[in-house]
């Protein structure tokens, strides 16, 4: 019987102050940088990552103070989120790097995206938060809370782990989350742009996603039929499938 694959080893990366942590797995032109959301940490995206694998390079991280990480002095804004991980793209050499975010992960890829053009950047923007008019923590919880209402077991599990892990400051990350403005990023994206929404979602509801799409100068906007907001943990496979025919396009 074969031994089950080894998980890749978890590496830091510090920068002004912070630190993530990173693990890699595959290999080729490629490399898909993975951003989980508030709450989550790198584990949230195993299966998007073994699927994105047979592709390129895949690099999963965790912010600081979700997971592994250890928790910052002080709760970084998402544009500071996106300073460090754009650091880390240059201290790794990572050449025009494919950054897939996901929920509050899609706000820190299109900083990046946006404050370092320089690094060739596309994104993918997975369920992207946080819809204008809306950014309020009561608010965002309350749809939360009904669209996990008809999650599977995974999910939930999965989930509950990763807020656990988050930690007592998960109020303050909120609070930078909520007071970030991504749609004046969005204009600012030079290069090509995924959204991807599960048809269920009810955190990042269709009209919001297709005005991001519609705002990005190069957006596309793509749907996975029978999902809600965690539709790439539920099943990885239709998200990677509809990555990696939107990267031979783009």
């Amino acid at each position: 019987m074969p031994f089950p694959a080894a998980e890749p080893p978890a590496r830091p990366f510090t920068h002004d102050g912070a630190t993530l942590v990173w693990e890699e797995r595959g290999a080729g032109a490629a490399t898909f940088l993975l951003i989980h959301g508030i709450g989550m940490g790198r584990s949230v995206f195993a299966g998007l990552a073994e699927r994105l694998s047979h592709h390129g390079r895949v690099i999963a991280i965790d912010l600081p103070g979700y997971g592994e990480a250890p928790e910052p002095p002080r709760t970084p804004t998402v544009e500071r989120l996106a300073d460090l991980v754009a650091a880390f793209v240059r201290a790794e050499r990572v050449s025009e790097p494919v950054i897939v975010g996901h929920s509050m992960g899609t706000q820190v890829a299109v900083e990046v995206a946006a404050r370092h053009p320089a690094l060739r950047p596309r994104v993918v923007l997975i369920g992207p938060t946080v819809e204008a008019g809306r950014r309020r923590a009561f608010t965002q919880l309350r749809l939360l809370g009904a669209d996990l209402l008809g999650e599977s077991l995974k999910v939930l599990l999965i989930g509950a782990r990763e807020y656990l892990r988050a930690g007592p400051h998960l109020r303050q990350k909120m609070r930078a989350m909520l007071t970030h403005a991504p749609e004046r990023a969005y204009p600012r994206v030079e290069r090509p742009a995924l959204v991807i929404r599960g048809e269920d979602d009810l955190v990042a509801p269709h009209d919001w996603c297709r005005r991001v799409a519609d705002t990005l100068p190069h957006g596309e906007l793509r749907e996975v039929p029978r999902s809600g907001h965690e539709t790439m943990i539920r099943d990885p496979d239709p998200s990677a499938d509809l990555i990696v025919d939107w990267l031979r396009r783009a």
